[in-house]
């Protein structure tokens, strides 16, 4: 079945392409579809097209399916091109007359459309949840290890004294201006597009503040060409929400990765987090992170995807739209597994004690030192050379004891303030 069937076969090789994968990616948005199909229904009810039976009717065949695919259960034959013709056939098939009346005011590209913005509201809602159980691990470990000093780099060079609550602290307070875009785009994809038909309304006098208000949006897209041009516009913006809280993560598991190696050796895992090597046996492997990081280099390519397939569309519907789908999907999909596995891996993190007495190390208090010198009345620039001379000629000597007292420094991590900025 297909909901633009007129009567004649089309060629199957054409049909295969344009179907595509949108029978297997429309799974996760099965529950929406059946969502918008429930509040057009009782809009239909409210201007006639539907009477109080057949919405009754409507509403429990629609339910049912809804528990089907909240439990995995719903299944979409290959006989259908997608969610949307598979749910009218059921309706057709029990209800007969009155499941061919749910497409009424209705066109495909709404039905996707608003399917599409109802999954991505709950998605970012799911997303936002997720990384605030990250943050708030990540605030646990910058407390729980606030007094152990770390090296910091800068060029990979050993640079200043760092600490392992700096560094907890630091990926956690990004994690904040991620959760910021998120909510921007909340508020893109919280705005009703359905009622906008295939782009150019209808003649029917359809009330949308119903369905606006049966599926909670905060708003509706008013003009419906404006709707239809969200399309596209909404995934850009998704596309670069994820792609920033994916650097933020990848630049994290880079991190890790790094200091799991042997010269740094600063932190591990337990045994049962990493994996081994065929022919090496000493290998301990964190493929959890470098996994995490393939996976979020892979996300932040997915703006310049979403961006080139709709960057010269006129306005109106095209079905370059389709192609939006597949990856916007799974790469939402895997921020929630990548933010499950990254807080479920890094709250187990073995944090390992520094000899900062090492002599790689004995230049991390340089800058300390000169601000010493500072402090009892020597210039910035006489300083700075007193302490350069004394790193060429082999004299300098660290100061291990100087504290950094500042707001954000490693002896003031602000841990409250930056909980307080989590957007509730």
């Amino acid at each position: 079945m297909k909901l633009w069937d007129k009567g004649f076969s089309i060629d199957k090789k054409i049909e295969n392409f344009t179907v595509g994968k949108d029978r297997i990616i429309d799974l996760h948005i099965a529950k929406y579809d059946i969502q918008a199909s429930i509040a057009h229904a009782i809009m239909l009810n409210s201007i006639g097209i539907v009477n109080d039976y057949e919405l009754t009717a409507l509403t429990i065949e629609l339910n049912k399916l809804y528990q089907d695919a909240e439990k995995g259960e719903l299944i979409i034959e290959e006989s259908f091109e997608d969610i949307h013709s598979k749910i009218e056939y059921e309706l057709t098939k029990n209800l007969g007359e009155t499941g061919k009346k749910i497409h009424t005011a209705r066109s495909r590209n709404d039905q996707v459309l608003v399917a599409l913005q109802l999954y991505y509201k709950d998605s970012l809602n799911i997303i936002n949840q997720k990384v605030k159980s990250l943050f708030d691990t990540l605030i646990v470990l910058a407390e729980t290890h606030k007094s152990k000093l770390l090296p910091g780099y800068t060029h990979l060079q050993v640079a200043m004294p760092s600490s392992f609550g700096l560094w907890f602290s630091a990926y956690a307070e990004l994690l904040i201006d991620d959760v910021y875009l998120l909510n921007s785009v909340k508020n893109i994809v919280d705005q009703n597009p359905l009622g906008s038909a295939a782009g150019y309304g209808s003649s029917f006098p359809i009330d949308r503040t119903i369905t606006t208000d049966k599926l909670q949006f905060k708003t509706l897209k008013y003009n419906v060409v404006a709707a239809q041009l969200s399309r596209g516009k909404s995934e850009r913006c998704m596309a670069s929400a994820l792609g920033s809280l994916s650097n933020t993560l990848g630049r994290f598991a880079m991190d890790i990765c790094l200091y799991m190696s042997q010269n740094f050796n600063f932190i591990s895992f337990p045994d049962e987090l990493t994996t081994g090597s065929s022919i090496m046996p000493h290998k301990k492997n964190p493929d959890v992170f470098e996994l995490i990081r393939g996976k979020c280099n892979k996300i932040q390519a997915l703006h310049t995807e979403m961006l080139l397939i709709t960057n010269n569309l006129p306005s109106g519907y095209h079905r370059d739209f389709q192609l939006l789908k597949e990856n916007m999907i799974d790469a939402i999909e895997s921020i929630k597994d990548i933010l499950d596995i990254f807080n479920y891996s890094i709250a187990q993190v073995i944090v390992k004690d520094i000899n900062l007495n090492d002599n790689k190390y004995k230049y991390l208090f340089t800058v300390d030192s000169i601000n010493n010198l500072v402090v009892d009345g020597m210039s910035f620039r006489d300083a700075y050379k007193q302490i350069g001379d004394e790193v060429q000629s082999g004299n300098y000597k660290p100061d291990l004891g100087k504290e950094h007292s500042h707001i954000g420094s490693i002896h003031n991590l602000c841990l409250e303030d930056i909980k307080a900025k989590f957007p509730s």
